[in-house]
């Protein structure tokens, strides 16, 4: 895999042109992508390349921009962005940086499709509101916070979004989500929490294959992750490359 090119793939195909939900609002300025959303959505910058420009006006400008909506969002740093010190400059604007995460990706051909989920597990696709309230609840659980605007998401784009749960016997121990972004080369993975008292048993990696499987059915090419340190090195033996880092700035 050549990572220079994929990179500018995923963020000429993924960063550049975000293919965000009904009622969401994408806007371009120079060096900036900019996402609003009226309701549950991501609303931020998903890109940026200032190299060329007053960065620190451009970052004024975003804040004001989005003062407009009145919610607090997120401005998502690659460590490839420029400038070098975009990073410091968001610090002295106010924002207020979240954890550090690796932006892994794989050929979807390369990655095993078949789950073998261990004995006693079941792997449940999401089709209804149980299906989607078992992913609430558990990632609630496992990852702290609400997640009922995932369950919502996941039955208002089934066409663009497909979830699975792995079920030992009636209880939920771990889900995640595929996002098909049709249109480009990539699929994204998110959730995949997994209960602790199920970790390092191949679930994880069984509903990592399930979701592969699904973006191979839709054509993608890539399946790309935002990793945190537990499933990094679960994602690279599996045969993810770690492209960049990234880190969400937060403001408001």
């Amino acid at each position: 895999m050549d990572v220079n090119e994929i990179l500018a793939r995923f963020d000429r195909q993924i960063r550049q042109q975000p293919r965000e939900g009904p009622g969401a609002l994408v806007e371009h300025d120079p060096g900036v992508v900019r996402v609003l959303h009226a309701a549950d959505g991501w609303t931020g910058i998903p890109w940026s390349g200032l190299g060329d420009l007053d960065a620190d006006a451009v970052i004024a400008a975003q804040i004001r921009r989005f003062a407009q909506a009145g919610v607090a969002w997120e401005w998502k740093l690659y460590s490839h962005d420029q400038p070098h010190d975009l990073a410091d400059r968001l610090l002295d604007a106010g924002f207020e940086p979240g954890p550090a995460e690796a932006l892994l990706v794989a050929e979807v051909e390369a990655l095993p499709r078949e789950p073998s989920p261990p004995e006693g597990v079941r792997l449940v696709p999401v089709t209804d509101a149980e299906g989607a309230e078992h992913v609430v609840r558990l990632h609630d659980e496992v990852f702290g916070g609400d997640h009922a605007a995932v369950g919502r998401l996941l039955l208002e784009r089934p066409d663009d979004v497909r979830a699975v749960v792995a079920m030992a016997g009636d209880r939920p121990i771990c889900a995640g989500r595929v996002e098909l972004h049709r249109g480009t080369e990539f699929a994204s993975l998110w959730g995949g929490g997994t209960d602790p008292q199920w970790r390092g048993r191949g679930v994880f990696k069984a509903v990592v294959a399930w979701r592969a499987a699904r973006a191979a059915e839709a054509g993608l090419r890539y399946l790309q992750v935002d990793a945190s340190d537990d499933s990094r090195p679960i994602l690279q033996r599996l045969g993810f490359e770690r492209l960049a880092t990234t880190i969400p700035f937060v403001h408001g």
